[in-house]
């Protein structure tokens, strides 16, 4: 089908191309004609050879806006001198990625550029002096005494350390802080020939550590089976994209190292994507205990000097490895030969800002595009319904690994029925069963883990005594309490009064569930005075080594128990933890998303995953107000098919992604009257053009209708097929440009997400 994009290029007659972009301000575009012979061939990411400046030299530049209207008189637009194809710099593939983030996502140009290339702020070099002779050695030795003999001590300090050291080589930093000698001093003997001063360009390195490399681990027939099967396609030819689906515990970590040894072997570079900066420090140790300094580290927490230092030592082949979240994704790596993303099922690699991004499709996609191609693995122990359903299709390779690495068998993992602990009278945040095991290890000198899980906390309704939860009756979600009284469906716009009585059961107790961290906390101490506890939320770690003091606090059983939020669940290995506490397990589970069976089974089953790592036996409490729910009672037994088979019918009942496609149009309007009309309006002119399958929801209140008086609504449109969503967004792109041109859009800002991840 050809989109309204390929119609445009090909009629297209002038290039809005961009000159310079090493600089995070990415320069302004400049408008080229394009020649006859060229149209249809320049599209947006190309790179183009074009005449600047007043001396017409040629200089290549990228090409961010095709149009038929020229901006300036056309008799002053220059034509465009070709298309480059030979000496690409490393940007070329990212330019060409950002035109397709620009496409697949509904980003602007400058947008998808200043995601793709975030680190091109030139920063100051740094640079290390030394301090060397410049005269013979004879002639130096002769020098240092006759300073001795005037008494000129500071040169004596100098000039005896020169001689004494085996190269004959100082760094000038231990000249002026250590010896105490003044730059006057040292530039009067560089004058007089005596020594030089040299300069060495070094980079800044984030990865701080003396350990020494560990030794290989063995790995299991499993593990091996799947390195073995990555590589051997990679020598092959075959770039493919592989799902590892391992049970926690089942030493995935171990499997990308070893698949990235052999890669790396072959003279090519891996990116590891990681969820979450909590995991940074842990996981790089153990990729920097087997390929040392060869490893380096992106996050938030690096200052932009260090991003830069990075992304130049990858640039300019320092480095193998760069580990990191989304934004390492877009290391400039001249030979990437491996993309593998860790917990893939995590929603922090979908972007929440423009454009909406997510790492996995993106990451593709860029191993497409590099020189030779690439490899991309994603791992999970709960994979996303997206990964495993085109793994189940054949659109990527299922690999799996069923054994715990310690030999040991998954946890045993009870349900509590809190509605029955209502009616038995106790009103704890904890069941009466989960107290009875806390007391045990405490006992036992073993350790525990309380997660409370409060993703999703919307401010839904539920009943304690029977667990019955508020829902719309058209989209099978949560209803959200908002202020007024009422009760809000967040996908269609349905509301009805909040009630005090639970129409199922007729009980009173009609509430929302708000328990925290600190509550938690405060409850172990009344219940377990001689307990040492740890708490793990956003409020303690707010510095940049909070997450490490706390984790190796807990690691050296400096504490008995640790409570926090899903931080704790994710990747971290505490063999002396036999006990794994789960409060409000249902708390997400009726979050006001289509995703919220997904999400409590995979925070579930990753949070039960804590208990038994090592060789202890481990012991799980699930605590629900629901535990006849299918991601419950899959997680319980976890059994990862189950719940897969339970909610992909309800996805494809429903048309949800990944069963079908849900594109997000998100309005923000000044006024409330004009934001809805508006909005209204796009939906009629995409009802007008019959697209074939769509099923449009809405106009709808966002979850929060309003901030700082600005009005937030939204548009659902599902379709099976992604492209129909991106030809309707590109009508909606074209009809706001016409508004825009018009004077008719002030007030307005829309914003397309394509499979959203988090609501709005």
């Amino acid at each position: 089908m050809e989109t309204i994009q390929d119609k445009a290029e090909t009629s297209a007659v002038y290039a809005a191309v961009i000159v310079d972009i090493s600089h995070e301000k990415v320069d302004r575009p400049f408008q080229y004609r394009i020649p006859e012979n060229l149209r249809g061939k320049v599209q947006i990411g190309t790179c183009v050879q074009i005449p600047f400046g007043a001396g017409n030299h040629i200089r290549n530049g990228y090409v961010v806006e095709l149009s038929d209207k020229p901006e300036i008189a056309p008799e002053r637009i220059k034509d465009l001198s070709g298309i480059a194809t030979e000496n690409l710099p490393a940007e070329d593939v990212f330019i060409r990625l950002a035109a397709w983030m620009k496409q697949q996502y509904g980003s602007t140009m400058i947008n998808a550029l200043k995601t793709v290339l975030p680190a091109h702020k030139k920063q100051k070099e740094l640079q290390h002096r030394f301090i060397s002779w410049r005269m013979p050695l004879r002639e130096a030795t002769e020098f240092y005494y006759e300073c001795e003999r005037k008494k000129q001590y500071a040169r004596v300090r100098l000039l005896k350390e020169l001689l004494e050291e085996p190269d004959g080589r100082l760094p000038y930093e231990l000249v002026t802080g250590k010896l105490n000698v003044s730059a006057a001093v040292i530039r009067s003997l560089s004058g007089q020939g005596v020594i030089r001063i040299d300069q060495e360009k070094y980079y800044r390195n984030p990865v701080q550590t003396q350990e020494a490399l560990a030794a290989d681990k063995k790995l299991s027939d499993e593990q091996q089976h799947i390195v073995d099967t990555v590589t051997g396609d990679y020598d092959r030819g075959e770039r493919k994209t592989y799902l590892v689906h391992g049970i926690t515990g089942s030493g995935k970590t171990e499997v990308y190292i070893a698949a990235i040894d052999r890669i790396i072997s072959r003279g090519r570079q891996a990116i590891v994507l990681i969820p979450e900066i909590a995991l940074t420090y842990q996981t790089l140790m153990r990729f920097y205990r087997h390929f040392g300094d060869r490893v380096s580290v992106m996050n938030s927490t690096l200052s932009p000097g260090e991003k830069f230092d990075q992304f130049e030592r990858a640039r300019h082949g320092d480095i193998d490895i760069m580990i990191g979240p989304r934004s390492a994704l877009f290391t400039p790596f001249p030979q990437l030969g491996l993309i593998i993303i860790d917990e893939e099922h995590e929603p922090t690699y979908k972007s929440e800002t423009m454009p909406k991004y997510h790492a996995r499709e993106t990451a593709i996609e860029l191993a497409r595009l590099v020189p030779g191609g690439a490899s991309v693995i994603l791992g999970s122990a709960t994979p996303s319904l997206e990964s495993y359903y085109r793994a189940v299709h054949g659109e990527y390779q299922l690999l799996t690994l069923s054994k715990r690495l310690t030999g040991g068998t998954l946890p045993e993992v009870e349900i509590a029925d809190l509605r029955q602990e209502l009616r038995n009278g106790n009103r704890s945040v904890f069941s009466l069963r989960l107290q009875e095991y806390m007391q045990d290890r405490l006992q036992k000198k073993e350790q525990t883990m309380l997660f409370i899980n409060r993703r999703g906390l919307a401010g839904f309704i539920s009943c304690r005594a029977c667990g019955y939860v508020f829902k719309c009756p058209h989209c099978d979600v949560s209803l959200s309490e908002h202020r007024g009284g009422k009760l809000v469906c967040h996908y269609c716009g349905y509301e009805e009064p909040v009630t005090k009585i639970c129409p199922k059961c007729g009980s009173k107790y009609v509430s929302a569930f708000r328990a925290g961290t600190q509550q938690i906390e405060n409850e172990v101490h009344r219940l377990f005075p001689q307990a040492r506890v740890l708490r793990m939320d956003a409020d303690t770690t707010r510095t940049k080594e909070s997450y490490e003091k706390i984790l190796s606090a807990f690691a050296a059983q400096e504490a008995d128990i640790l409570v926090g939020t899903q931080m704790i669940v994710k990747g971290h290995d505490f063999p002396n933890v036999t006990l794994v506490g789960i409060l409000a397990a249902d708390m997400s589970l009726s979050a006001s998303d289509y995703r919220a069976g997904e999400r409590t089974f995979q925070l579930l089953t990753q949070a039960a995953g804590r208990a038994g790592r090592g060789t202890l036996p481990g012991q799980v409490i699930i605590q629900t107000y629901q535990p006849e729910h299918y991601s419950i009672l899959a997680a319980k037994a976890q059994d990862y098919k189950a719940f897969y088979e339970e909610e992909i019918g309800y996805r494809e009942l429903m048309m949800y992604p990944p069963a079908a496609h849900m594109l997000a149009v998100q309005i923000w309007a000044q006024d409330e009257a004009a934001g809805v009309q508006f909005a209204g309006r796009l939906r009629a002119g995409l009802e007008n053009r019959h697209f074939k399958n769509a099923v449009i929801i809405g106009p709808a209140a966002a979850s929060i209708g309003r901030i700082n008086d600005i009005y937030r609504m939204a548009l659902y449109i599902k379709n099976p097929e992604y492209a129909v969503l991106v030809e309707m967004k590109d009508r909606m792109e074209n009809y706001i440009r016409q508004l825009t041109e018009a004077g008719r859009y002030a007030g307005l800002q829309v914003q397309f997400d394509f499979d959203p991840i988090n609501g709005f």
